[in-house]
């Protein structure tokens, strides 16, 4: 389950509150973009880069026991040397990139992805009727340059036969054949923590405390607009 159909669903849990970790209060317009189109039993499903490291776990998790080859980049601005192998490592601006390309099962990248839980997980493999691809790279700010240079959802795309994946990234409708996505973070508040407002650890406060506000979400699902709402503190 992405992390938007979670905050949907009142299902907070620490994955939510790292996704909102980084904001401040303020209006957060058009993130977590979404399109997707289905066609019989498949969905193709393309996002930006928010959803990577969910859509890394699920494909993985339903690969399983089975090997698959992996290749993309587990992201980090903290030394990751000793924790995963790795091909090569690339650096720039304190943002480290390790290449990966070998073979793994789905549990081993889920455990990855449980040890390493504020890396992104740029990764891409096929499994079990899904094939999942996503940009070996950091993502970019998403804050635009200008007004007219808005976000596209082409940094991961996921192929999928699995109808309640669909259904996670598209629960508006049932059955559809094109759906365009967006959602407005409206952070209204930074609830910090009784016990660290004496912390002189801005870093600390920062990682601990949890956003409080709503996410507007904007769909165009075969033409028909639709708009919802759903406050969160995560």
């Amino acid at each position: 389950m992405n992390f938007i159909k979670k905050v949907f669903d009142d299902k907070i849990d620490e994955d939510i509150h790292l996704q909102f970790q980084k904001f401040s209060r303020g209006e957060f317009i058009g993130r977590a973009l979404i399109r997707a189109k289905k066609s019989g039993n498949k969905f193709t499903i393309f996002t930006t880069a928010e959803f990577a490291n969910e859509l890394v776990r699920i494909v993985a998790e339903k690969i399983g026991d089975e090997k698959v080859g992996v290749t993309g980049a587990v992201i980090s601005t903290s030394d990751l040397g000793n924790e995963l192998e790795f091909k090569s490592k690339k650096q720039f601006m304190g943002i480290k990139q390790y290449i990966i390309e070998k073979e793994m099962s789905g549990n081993e990248i889920v455990e990855l992805l449980k040890k390493l839980p504020r890396a992104f997980f740029a990764l891409s493999f096929n499994g079990k009727e899904n094939v999942l691809k996503i940009k070996p790279k950091a993502p970019k700010s998403a804050k635009p340059k200008n007004k007219d240079d808005k976000q596209k959802p082409d940094f991961c795309k996921l192929i999928t036969n699995d109808e309640k994946i669909g259904k996670d990234f598209i629960f508006e409708k049932s059955d559809f054949k094109e759906a365009d996505i967006s959602h407005d973070f409206i952070i209204e508040e930074i609830i910090i923590p009784k016990e660290l407002k004496k912390d002189e650890d801005f870093a600390k406060i920062r990682e601990m405390a949890k956003r409080k506000g709503k996410i507007i979400r904007k769909a165009v699902i075969d033409e028909k607009e639709i708009r919802s709402e759903k406050e969160f503190e995560a």
